[in-house]
This record gives structure tokens, C-alpha cells and sequence, in this order.
């Protein structure tokens, strides 16, 4: 699982899309649907801290864990007031418990081994209250093999130019590669690469590995929504409640 680097520099200018604000909310609405109080929150994989910023506005006591410095220079830069750890999720080792853990924009996806993902989410049960809850959203593998597939895509802003490659090997692991053009005061541009893997799980092994770390499954979702998961559904949102 590599850290971003020369992409924490562009990311919140290229996730326009990521809509933190609704992002935040609907979070907090699935835990009132499950009559869960947030009590203390855990944003791992927080990236940049644009939705832990967005959970602390709303009163939430929130912290953030990334095992990119990168991001969490730029996390730390924008919101002083937020503690936020440099870790990598597979080894998690907290100071206390907490009540809710959020982990979205597929970064469970980031995770190429199931080995992984399970670890990752028996490190969170070992930190989490009883009754405790775990959201997190991952790509389906519908998204990796119809929508990212080989394909590439371009996106620009008033920032930087972003040209996206993806190699998809077995139609669930998939090779993205993020070439970025900055434009410099003497209207050359520079030229920066990241390369990483995204792997699909599916609701059988998201399930097991749940079970495994003493979570019990209690609904998937479509992305934002109540609903379940369309047949084309990019992203899917698990909510899982801890044992005990």
C-alpha cells in the first residue's frame, strides 16, 4: 500500500466530487438510524482531514490516523485543532477505544490482500467499544471491471493537469497511474507521477473478514443512500457493529 506523495499537493483540488459536506452527514444519519451515539470517533485513512473537519463542525470529537505524512501535513495545516496520527491502518495502535469508526473513498481498496483487510479491521475491533460502530465504503467490483477497467480519464482545474492510466489485471486488481502537470510562473509545466493498486473485494469476503474481527454485518448500502446496492453500484457502504 503506497503513501501519497506528490498527490497530497492536488488531492483535495481533484476530489471536488468526494462532497464532504453530504459525505459528513449522511455518516452521522446512519448512525442515528442505528440509534448509535458517535461518542469518539476514529477517521482513518483521513487523507487530507477534509471530512474530519467536516465531523468536528458537527460536533463530533473526532481524531484522524493516515499513513501518509503528506496528507497529514496538509490535514494538519488546515485544522490545527484536530489530532491526527501517522499510521498505517494495518497496524493501528491507539491510545484509547473509541465508539464509531468511519473509513471511506475506498481506501479499504488500497489494501491489495485480503490478509490485509483483515488485519486492518481486527486492529479496529481490538480498539473499539463494545456495541461500537464501523462504516466504511469500498469500489465495487463491478466499478473495477466495467468503469475503471483499462480505461483512462483526464481531469483539470485552475490547479494542476491530472492524466489517469488503469491496468486491470484480473478484472478486480487494478493498477492506477496519476501523472500531474503543474504549471510553473514561466508557463512551463512540471511533470509529477504516483503509481498505486486498488483491489475489489466482494460481500462474501467483506463479510467473513467482519466476522472474523468480531463484527456483525448489519446493512450494505448504495453510496449516500439507504437503499441497496444497485446491480452497477460503483461504491458500496458497509455498516458493521461490534460484538460483545
Amino acid at each position: 500500500m503506497e503513501s501519497y506523495v506528490d498527490f497530497a499537493r492536488f488531492y483535495d483540488s481533484l476530489m471536488e466530487d468526494a462532497r464532504y459536506p453530504e459525505r459528513a452527514a449522511y455518516l452521522l444519519s446512519l448512525c442515528a438510524r442505528f440509534d448509535h451515539p458517535v461518542g469518539v470517533c476514529l477517521d482513518l485513512a483521513c487523507g487530507t482531514g477534509a471530512l474530519t473537519r467536516e465531523l468536528k463542525q458537527r460536533g463530533v470529537d473526532v481524531f484522524g490516523v493516515d499513513g501518509s505524512a503528506e496528507m497529514l501535513t496538509a490535514a494538519a495545516s488546515a485544522s490545527p485543532d484536530i489530532l491526527y496520527i501517522c499510521q498505517d491502518m494495518r497496524e493501528l495502535t491507539l491510545a484509547k477505544p473509541v465508539d464509531t469508526c468511519f473509513c471511506t473513498l475506498d481506501s479499504l481498496n488500497h489494501l491489495t490482500e485480503l490478509a490485509d483487510v483483515e488485519k486492518t479491521l481486527s486492529r479496529v475491533g481490538s480498539y473499539m467499544n463494545a456495541g461500537g460502530l464501523l462504516i466504511f465504503d469500498v469500489n465495487t467490483p463491478y466499478k473495477h471491471r466495467e468503469v475503471l477497467a483499462n480505461n483512462a480519464f483526464t481531469i483539470e482545474n485552475d490547479t494542476v493537469f491530472c492524466a489517469w492510466q488503469n491496468v486491470t489485471e484480473d478484472g478486480l486488481l487494478t493498477e492506477i497511474l496519476l501523472d500531474f502537470f503543474e504549471e510553473q510562473p514561466d508557463g512551463s509545466y512540471q511533470r509529477c507521477s504516483e503509481c498505486f493498486f486498488e483491489r475489489a473485494y466482494t460481500r462474501e469476503e467483506l463479510r467473513n473478514a467482519l466476522r472474523q474481527a468480531d463484527f456483525e454485518l448489519l446493512a450494505v448500502y448504495g453510496d449516500l443512500t439507504t437503499l441497496p446496492p444497485a446491480r452497477d453500484e460503483q461504491r458500496a457502504v458497509y455498516v458493521a457493529k461490534k460484538k460483545g
